[in-house]
């Protein structure tokens, strides 16, 4: 069977333009070497079968026969060895990458796109699997994801990673150095990763897509050099250089402080791609104005965060004013608002800067941050409060900001026995996995009659309701008239 799962492999790389038919027994020859195989048979025809399917057994092949263990670790690295021995040089890549962009740029982010699944650099049956739905607010259609590919993160540990040192090789996951990279236990193999060269404010950068994919052709464009993550000038420079190369993607970056930074602060990098969140498509609920920037439009947007919404045809005018507010916030305090732009030395103020295209101009949403904590909120005043946790209580970064929730993969599981629970009336509190759920669920009881048939639509609107919660709790001024006051103090204090 073995050989016939090689000619399947060699019929897709085929199929998927990876290889070319004078590459058969070359390929073939190299996914023998992979597997401590020195000899093949060909076939006389071999199937088209799905790619995980031929993976799958190829992979159930070598841990029988001891070429690797049964570890999904060990499997995947194994498997992306196998992508990697039918996957293009890089040169070949970036050179066909610029013809496709000669023809336009949406051409080739369509191919590099495809190109990245083809390879299953971007595993299009993994996330096939992640629960997906959109819950109605008041801030428009929220979308909720739950991810059942990376293990939830503790924010305390995301802020230490920013100063642990660096010896690895890789030094992170973004790094340039992971193309081609075989990977180990605790480092994935990158083997059929391709980056595309790019230049951002005179700096060499790189583009690539996201092997996880939370949203449509969702890339990451990340630094050639591995330095922390700054805002700064410079930050929005590069997102007007990025749109002027890629006019039909957004660009956002996370901030740059522990918190309120996502989950890689050690590696300066963007997100982008080609989709429209529920933050873009908030409209601007109070207009406001600059002095000197009479030619930008600019307005607070209707949001649970704290967003200010700049738009111009000339960039280097939103540049100008987004680099004024962003030293005037670095330096704002407002005890009464319980804004302080640092304490002890320590500075808490930053932004989330997100870009974008809209009919012909360019806009940039500046989304304020602040970091601080205090002894009844020690994960962060402006973070999900401890009442949230039972379904976020990691950091809320880019994605996050702009409306897709990423909820931890254990509430497939939880989401599924609470509602069988609350259907048949059995005992939360008791169970060690949903008595975190507990007060959440009671009042749910209260308010709902829970049938099978309905319980688990339910519990999902019900989930986004919370994630609109959790992004009032990370926006530094509230919705409420004293929240705009503060926050129109802030706007007038920029000159």
């Amino acid at each position: 069977m073995i050989d016939n799962n090689i000619a399947e492999l060699i019929r897709y790389g085929e199929e998927k333009g990876l290889i070319e038919p004078d590459d058969r027994v070359w390929a073939a020859n190299r996914l023998l070497t992979a597997l401590g195989l020195d000899r093949w048979e060909a076939p006389r025809t071999a199937a088209a079968r799905p790619l995980e399917d031929i993976l799958r057994d190829i992979l159930d092949w070598a841990v029988e026969n001891g070429r690797c263990d049964s570890g999904i670790a060990s499997r995947d690295i194994l498997d992306t060895e196998l992508m990697g021995r039918l996957t293009p040089r890089p040169s070949q890549v970036r050179r066909t990458f610029c013809d496709k962009y000669a023809q336009s740029p949406q051409t080739a982010t369509d191919w590099y796109y495809t190109f990245s699944q083809d390879t299953d650099y971007i595993r299009r049956y993994r996330i096939a699997r992640d629960m997906k739905w959109v819950t109605p607010t008041e801030y428009g259609d929220i979308d909720i994801t739950v991810n059942l590919s990376k293990p939830e993160k503790d924010p305390r540990a995301i802020a230490a990673a920013k100063s642990a040192p660096q010896n690895a090789y890789p030094a992170c996951q973004l790094c340039a150095s992971n193309e081609g990279y075989g990977g180990r236990l605790d480092h994935p193999a990158r083997q059929n990763h391709r980056l595309i060269p790019l230049e951002l404010d005179g700096q060499p950068w790189y583009f690539q897509y996201s092997p996880y994919v939370y949203y449509n052709e969702h890339c990451i464009v990340l630094n050639a050099r591995h330095i922390p993550m700054k805002i700064d000038r410079s930050t929005f420079r590069r997102q007007m250089d990025f749109l002027r190369r890629f006019p039909h993607y957004f660009i956002g970056s996370n901030a740059d402080l522990p918190i309120v930074g996502g989950s890689i602060l050690s590696h300066d990098h963007f997100q982008g791609g080609r989709y429209t969140f529920a933050m873009a498509k908030a409209p601007v609920e109070t207009e406001v104005s600059f002095p000197g920037y009479g030619d930008v439009k600019a307005g607070l947007v209707k949001w649970p965060m704290s967003v200010i919404r700049v738009r111009a045809s000339d960039p280097d005018r939103l540049v100008d004013l987004a680099d004024r507010i962003l030293l005037a916030w670095r330096a704002w305090s407002d005890p009464a608002a319980d804004i302080l732009a640092e304490t002890g030395g320590e500075p808490h103020n930053t932004i989330t800067p997100i870009a974008r295209m809209r009919e012909g101009d360019f806009e940039l949403d500046l989304v304020l941050r602040n970091n601080r904590t205090t002894v009844e909120y020690p994960l962060g005043l402006f973070h999900p409060h401890p009442e949230l946790h039972h379904i976020k209580k990691e950091n809320i970064g880019l994605i996050e900001v702009m409306g897709l929730a990423v909820l931890p993969a254990r509430l497939k599981d939880e989401l599924a026995a609470l509602a069988d629970a609350l259907v048949s009336g059995g005992d939360i509190r008791g169970s060690e996995a949903l008595a975190k759920h507990a007060d959440w669920a009671e009042a749910l009881a209260e308010k709902y009659a829970f049938t099978a048939e309905n319980a688990m639509s339910i519990l999902q609107d019900q989930v986004g309701k919370v994630f609109a919660q959790v992004l009032e709790h990370a926006g530094v001024y509230k919705r409420t008239p004293s929240g705009r006051e503060a926050f129109l103090r802030f706007v007038d204090s920029v000159r």
